[in-house]
C-alpha cells in the first residue's frame, strides 16, 4: 500500500507546533515531530509504510480523510486466489456474448478463473451462447426468479475463494480483477466493489447515466464497517469472500431490487468491512430511453421501505451545526419573504462564526488568516446547503412543486435549490452534458425515485424511510 497526502491537505508548521490542515471542511490535527518527518517523506513522493505501527497511523489518517492510498499490485502467481465469476441472466444472448468475451481478455490467469452462468429460465439462445464460450451453465430452478436467487445458485456450486459478481448486460475491463483483488490482503475485508462506467456514450442520457447512475459510487475511495450509515456496494461489480458470503446466507432471494444493499449491510453488521475503489472498471449498458430510465429509478426507490424494515438501525444522518444552520435558514427566509432584510443578519452570523473558529484555532497554536477561515466557513455553509437541498429534492420534490404553484416565492427557493445542488453534482461528477439537458434528467430522476420511495413505503404502511436524523454536529 502506498499513501500520499489527499488533495486540499497541507502541513502547517508554526511556533506553536505542526499541524495537518484540511481546507474542505476546515479542520486540523496536531502532529508530533516523528509524524511530521513521516508526512514530509510522503509529501515528496508518496510513502510505503516500513512497519506495522506506521501502517496503523497512516490508516487512521486515511479514515480521517487526510491521506489517500493506492493498492500495490497482485502477489506472485502461487499466491493468487481462485475466482468464481457469477453471471445471472435471462433472455440476453447478445449481451451475454459481449460479457463473456470481455472476461476472456482479463489480465488474470485463466486457469484460476471459473465462469458460472446461471440461467433464470431463458427462452432464447442464452444457454447455448454461454456453453459455446466455455462457461459452466446451471439453472436457477425458476423462470424469472430474479438475480438474487440466480446468484445464490451460482455461489452454491462455485469453487473459488472469491466470488466475483457481474451482470449479463455488463462487460469488464482487462484489469477488473487485478485492480480490486489486492484489497483482500486485508483479512477483515469481506467485499470490494469498483467503478461502474457507462458502456455507451452516444446519447445525452447515456452520458448522464455514465456517472450519475446509482451504480457509480463516485471518484473517491469509500469504506465501511459497523455503524448506522447507508454505504453499500452494487452487485454488478462486486467481489466477495465466499466464506463471508456463505456465513451471511447470501442474497435474500425474495428481493428483486435492493438485494445488494441488503447483503453488504448484513456483512457489515456481522463485523466485516466493505470497500469501494474508483477503479476495477465494469461497463454497464444503462437504459438509454427516458421512460425505462425513470422506471428503473422508481424501482430503486421502492426498495427503501423494505430495506428500512430489514435494517432499522441504518438511516439518513445529517449533522446540523447550529450557527451554519441558522445562516441557511436566514437565506431561505430571504427568498421566501422576497426581502433582503435577513441577508445582512446571515452575513453577521458568518462573521461571528468565523471569529469563533479563528479564536479556537489560535488557542491551539495555529494562526490561520481570517480570510482563509472566513472562506472555509462559507464553503461549510454551502456544503450543508447542498446536503439539505439534495435530501429535499430526492424525497420531497413533488410537494415542493405543488407548494411553488400555491405560493410562487416557494418556487424561487426551489429554483435556487435545484440550480445549486444540480450544479454541484454536474461539476463534481464531471458530467459530459450541457446544463439544460442535465437539469432535465436530474429532475426526472428525483421525481421518479421519490415517487418510488413513497409507493414502496405506502405498500408497507411504514414511512420510516423519510426519517432524517438531524443531530448536532
Amino acid at each position: 500500500m502506498i499513501y500520499w497526502l489527499a488533495e486540499g491537505i497541507s502541513i502547517e508548521e508554526t511556533s506553536g507546533g505542526a499541524f495537518l490542515v484540511a481546507s474542505r471542511p476546515l479542520r486540523m490535527l496536531r502532529l508530533n515531530p516523528a509524524l511530521v518527518k513521516m508526512l514530509q517523506r510522503m509529501e515528496a513522493a508518496g510513502l510505503q509504510p516500513k512497519s506495522v505501527a506506521e501502517k496503523k497511523v497512516l490508516e487512521t489518517l486515511h479514515k480521517g480523510g487526510f491521506v489517500e492510498r493506492r493498492w500495490q499490485g497482485l502477489p506472485e502467481l502461487e499466491q493468487l486466489p481462485r475466482v468464481s465469476i457469477i453471471i445471472p441472466v435471462k433472455d440476453r444472448a447478445a449481451d451475454l456474448y459481449n460479457c463473456l468475451t470481455s472476461l476472456q481478455r482479463l489480465d488474470y490467469p485463466q486457469k484460476l478463473l471459473e465462469i458460472i452462468v446461471v440461467d433464470d429460465g431463458s427462452s432464447d439462445a442464452t444457454p447455448q451462447v454461454a456453453e459455446e464460450l466455455g462457461a459452466l451453465v446451471i439453472k436457477s430452478g425458476a423462470v424469472g426468479g430474479g438475480p438474487a436467487l440466480a446468484r445464490n445458485q451460482g455461489a452454491a456450486v462455485a469453487r473459488g475463494e472469491i466470488l466475483a459478481f457481474i451482470d449479463s448486460d455488463c462487460t469488464a475491463a482487462e484489469d477488473w480483477l487485478s485492480d480490486l483483488l489486492p484489497g483482500f490482503n486485508d483479512e477483515k475485508l469481506a467485499a470490494i466493489g469498483g467503478w461502474v462506467d457507462g458502456m455507451h456514450h452516444g446519447s445525452a442520457l447515456d452520458r448522464y447515466e455514465a456517472v450519475m447512475s446509482s451504480l457509480n459510487l463516485g471518484r473517491r475511495e469509500l469504506s465501511g464497517g459497523a455503524g448506522g450509515d447507508t454505504f453499500y456496494l452494487p452487485s454488478c461489480n462486486l467481489l466477495v469472500r465466499k466464506k463471508a458470503f456463505a456465513a451471511a446466507g447470501g442474497f435474500r432471494a425474495e428481493l428483486h431490487v435492493g438485494e445488494d444493499v441488503d447483503l453488504t449491510w448484513r456483512l457489515r453488521d456481522a463485523g466485516w468491512k466493505i470497500q469501494y475503489l474508483p477503479s476495477g472498471t465494469v461497463y454497464h449498458a444503462h437504459r438509454s430511453k427516458t421512460w425505462p430510465f425513470m422506471k428503473r429509478r422508481f424501482d430503486y426507490g421502492t426498495s427503501e421501505g423494505m430495506l428500512q424494515q430489514l435494517h432499522p438501525v441504518r438511516g439518513k444522518k445529517l449533522p446540523l451545526p447550529p450557527m451554519l444552520t441558522a445562516i441557511l435558514l436566514l437565506l431561505a427566509l430571504s427568498v421566501l419573504s422576497l426581502s433582503m432584510l435577513p441577508v445582512p443578519f446571515a452575513g453577521l452570523l458568518l462573521l461571528f462564526d468565523s471569529c469563533l473558529t479563528r479564536r479556537k484555532m489560535q488557542k491551539q497554536g495555529l494562526p490561520l488568516s481570517f480570510g482563509k477561515i472566513f472562506a472555509a466557513r462559507g464553503r461549510a455553509v454551502g456544503s450543508l446547503g447542498y446536503y439539505l437541498g439534495y435530501h429535499l429534492l430526492r424525497y420531497y420534490l413533488l410537494p415542493m412543486l405543488l407548494s411553488a404553484i400555491l405560493y410562487p416565492p416557494a418556487g424561487l427557493l426551489l429554483l435556487a435549490i435545484v440550480s445549486g445542488v444540480g450544479l454541484v453534482d454536474h461539476q463534481v461528477r464531471q458530467v459530459r452534458l450541457d446544463l439544460p439537458r442535465f437539469y432535465l434528467f436530474y429532475l426526472l430522476e428525483q421525481l421518479a425515485y421519490g415517487a418510488g420511495v413513497f409507493w414502496g413505503c405506502f405498500r408497507l404502511k411504514n414511512f420510516a424511510s423519510y426519517r432524517l436524523d438531524l443531530s448536532k454536529a
